[in-house]
């Protein structure tokens, strides 16, 4: 996570992993999807939502980063000095 998220997230929401933010976010969904709340706890749990999907979208973003940098590197063997 960058510091500007980790700044916007708020303290204890930068640590959360990407699994961790993953499941409070299906728990939000699930209680505003039970419904019953007023009108300023579902709003609550809205922002909530927003903050835990952004960090799940960094945690991906970051992923996808990885995968395309492993990828673009050359495999063992692939090099101009390869034997074959």
């Amino acid at each position: 996570m960058t510091e500007e998220n980790s700044a916007r997230n708020g303290a204890g929401e930068q640590r959360l992993s990407y699994e961790q933010a993953r499941d409070q976010l299906a728990e939000v969904v699930r209680r505003l999807e039970a419904g019953g709340l007023t009108l300023e706890e579902s709003l609550g749990l809205w922002e909530r939502g927003e903050k835990l999907a952004a960090i799940c979208e960094e945690w991906l973003e970051g992923a996808r980063a990885r995968l395309a940098a492993a990828m673009s590197e050359p495999a063992e063997g692939d090099g101009p000095d390869a034997p074959f």
